[in-house]
């Protein structure tokens, strides 16, 4: 254990800080990695300052801050709070490890096989914590991002802590489910939230210890899926979303999302496809589908635009 001096712009005195170098066996990009964490350009649990990567995390210890800079062939982890140690313990998987890449062949489609040879440092995250997944997901059903991320800063920035040690100004960990269950009627309204979206919220933190106990099946799968949507109000988009970044799951293509179906079509035949295309452009990758999506989304690839962008509803005050 050292201690960390404070940095500039970050909030509260210097604290006891964890610390590790996670040197793996094969490269890792640090940012095209975790990038899936990030829940918009203001999330207040992930900040980008200079290389290093911040986040606030909800730990089954407690809050907990992490650094994750990067080095030439290593990531320099730090940690503060009382989820200090669990951060470090679980930085190998967060940036990978166990992500075994070796039975996508993407040599017969010449735009993947590009976009593995530009990437091959990207790895599929995984956090080890359901929950923490899975309620932004719930918030992000059926409406835009702008409006899903504009209730995800509100609601942390209302509801949870400021992020231990020399924490950039302003990075928040999110509440734990306790909290969200605690969260009056009026406040989702506020934040834009319909009592669809807050009920299933609320049903998801009343099971949460079962949610987390699917850590154990793996890196998901079918009965990963199954248990996940035993919430209801937990669909097939909302579980996928939550084990790609929970669970690590390489095989879980977000199926119902309003964008996806067409960037897959156009990267891959030219053309757009609805989900059941989508998902026949991805068969002969099954088990490896999701790798496939995130070799996609990370390639810069974007599909032509025609006409006018959604209209973005503002149910606040209604």
């Amino acid at each position: 254990m050292s201690l960390t001096a404070v940095l500039p712009g970050a909030t509260g005195p210097a604290s006891p800080s964890v610390s590790t170098v996670y040197r793996p066996q094969s490269p890792v990009h640090l940012h095209q990695t975790v990038r899936p964490l990030s829940r918009g350009s203001g999330d207040p649990c992930f900040r980008v300052v200079g290389e290093s990567v911040w986040l606030g995390v909800r730990t089954p210890q407690g809050a907990g801050t992490l650094r994750l800079t990067p080095g030439s062939a290593s990531v320099e982890a730090t940690a503060w709070g009382d989820g200090a140690e669990w951060l470090i313990e679980h930085v190998p998987e967060l940036l990978g490890h166990g992500d075994d890449w070796s039975t996508l062949d993407v040599t017969g489609n010449a735009f993947l096989a590009d976009a593995s040879r530009r990437l091959p440092g990207l790895r599929l995250t995984r956090t080890n914590l359901v929950v923490q997944m899975l309620i932004p997901a719930v918030l992000e059903q059926k409406v835009t991002s702008t409006e899903a991320w504009r209730a995800w800063r509100q609601l942390v920035r209302a509801q949870g802590t400021a992020a231990p040690g020399p924490a950039p100004v302003g990075l928040m960990v999110a509440p734990d489910a306790a909290t969200w269950a605690r969260i009056p009627s009026w406040e989702w309204h506020r934040a834009g939230v319909g009592p669809q979206r807050s009920a299933t919220v609320m049903r998801v933190c009343a099971v949460a210890a079962g949610l987390e106990r699917t850590l154990g099946l793996g890196r998901g799968g079918g009965e990963v899926q199954k248990r996940l949507r035993s919430v209801v109000g937990v669909g097939v988009w909302t579980a996928a979303e939550t084990s790609q970044r929970a669970h690590g799951d390489p095989d879980s293509p977000s199926v119902g999302d309003y964008h996806l179906p067409a960037l897959v079509g156009w990267a891959l035949i030219g053309r757009p496809v609805d989900d059941d295309g989508m998902l026949e452009l991805l068969e002969p990758y099954r088990g490896n589908r999701e790798r496939v999506m995130r070799l996609i989304g990370g390639s810069g690839f974007r599909k032509p635009r025609f006409g006018p962008r959604m209209t973005i509803q503002d149910h606040r005050f209604h």
